[in-house]
């Protein structure tokens, strides 16, 4: 931003160089740059990772069902749930041997997790299972997807950003050694007339 602003302050000074206004106009294009990409890239990726996901959306909440099942047996002490595609992860839950009936009528009976903090046989308890009565896990809800589509929007707006920047630091630098290549052939020259009569050395 400071280039930039100098770029204004600057424009009429004997003492700017063509390099400092260069400088200026590379960090002005590259803003306006990340003002023009970031936006859409943002909303084109968050867009799309939002209708992907709502679609992942319907369909799992079409093909897993809620059922009833009933403790068997407690197999273990209550451990967090680390499901991925659940709401939200602080639901405690307990390894149990439990029994259930598809959603077809078949009767089905398996080790799942439970989410009651102190099962004992016969409590009753809420699952998923897919068309087949096989366990599943709960499908993803619609406010969920929204936020991951948020967050991949997010995402690629800062990727933008940082390609953009990214971008600008290296053509700033090959601008830097550019400069630097001819203040070195500047003093090789006037080094050679060093020590010489007449050269006011």
């Amino acid at each position: 931003m400071r280039a930039i602003s100098g770029l204004w302050r600057w424009r009429h000074n004997p003492l700017c160089r063509a390099t400092d206004r260069a400088e200026a106009w590379l960090a002005l294009g590259s803003l306006l740059l990340v003002l023009l990409l970031a936006p859409v890239a943002g909303t084109r990726v968050g867009g799309a990772a939002e209708e992907s996901l709502q679609r992942a959306v319907r369909d799992q909440h079409r093909n897993r069902h809620p059922v009833r099942a009933c403790v068997l047996r407690r197999l273990d002490r209550s451990l967090p749930d680390t499901d991925p595609e659940t709401s939200t992860g602080r639901d405690l839950r307990s390894r149990v041997l439990a029994r259930w009936t598809a959603p077809d009528g078949t009767p089905r009976r398996g080790i799942v997790r439970a989410g009651l903090a102190d099962p004992h046989p016969g409590d009753r308890f809420a699952m998923w299972t897919d068309r087949h009565g096989r366990k599943a896990t709960r499908p993803l809800d619609s406010a969920t997807a929204t936020t991951h589509a948020f967050l991949a929007g997010l995402g690629a707006v800062l990727v933008t950003t940082a390609l953009v920047e990214t971008a600008r630091r290296l053509v700033l630098w090959h601008m830097v050694r550019r400069r630097y290549a001819r203040w070195d052939q500047a003093w090789d020259r006037a080094a050679q007339g060093w020590g010489r009569t007449g050269t006011g050395g």
